[in-house]
C-alpha cells in the first residue's frame, strides 16, 4: 500500500511542478528506469532510494509516505496510462474526510473488507 501512496505523491508533485522523470533523475540519481517502474506502481524503492527522491524533490519523506486523494482515473493520467491498479476487480481505495463517528464506521468496513482480501 505504502508503493501506491509514495508513487503517487511523486506522480502528484512532479505535475505541480511541471517536472519530468528525467528532471527528478538528474537532481536525484535514481535511475530513469527505476523511476519508470516507480511511477507506474511496479517499482519497490529501498528507504535509500525513498530519501534520495524526498531530498531532490525538496519535501519531506514522510510527506512522500500521505495518503492522496487522487481517483484512479487522475493517477492513470499522470502515469502516462499505466497506472497498475493493485486491488482485485471490483474493490477500490478511496480517500476521504469525515466525522470521527462516521469515520469509525468506514475504518471498520475497512478492517473487514482487509481480512477478506487477505484470505484470497
Amino acid at each position: 500500500m505504502y508503493n501506491d501512496i509514495f508513487f503517487t505523491n511523486i506522480l502528484r508533485i512532479l505535475n505541480e511542478r511541471g517536472m519530468s522523470k528525467k528532471e527528478l533523475h538528474d537532481l536525484s540519481g535514481v535511475s530513469n528506469s527505476f523511476l519508470s517502474d516507480l511511477t507506474t506502481g511496479s517499482g519497490n524503492p529501498s528507504l535509500k532510494v525513498m530519501e534520495a527522491i524526498a531530498n531532490a524533490l525538496e519535501v519531506p519523506l514522510p510527506m512522500l509516505l500521505e495518503s492522496t486523494d487522487l481517483d484512479k482515473e487522475s493517477l492513470d493520467v499522470l502515469a502516462g496510462g499505466a497506472f497498475r491498479q493493485s486491488l482485485p476487480p471490483g474493490y477500490e481505495r478511496v480517500s476521504v474526510v469525515l466525522p470521527e463517528h462516521k469515520a469509525f464506521i468506514v475504518k471498520r468496513w475497512g478492517e473487514e473488507t482487509r481480512k477478506k482480501l487477505r484470505s484470497y
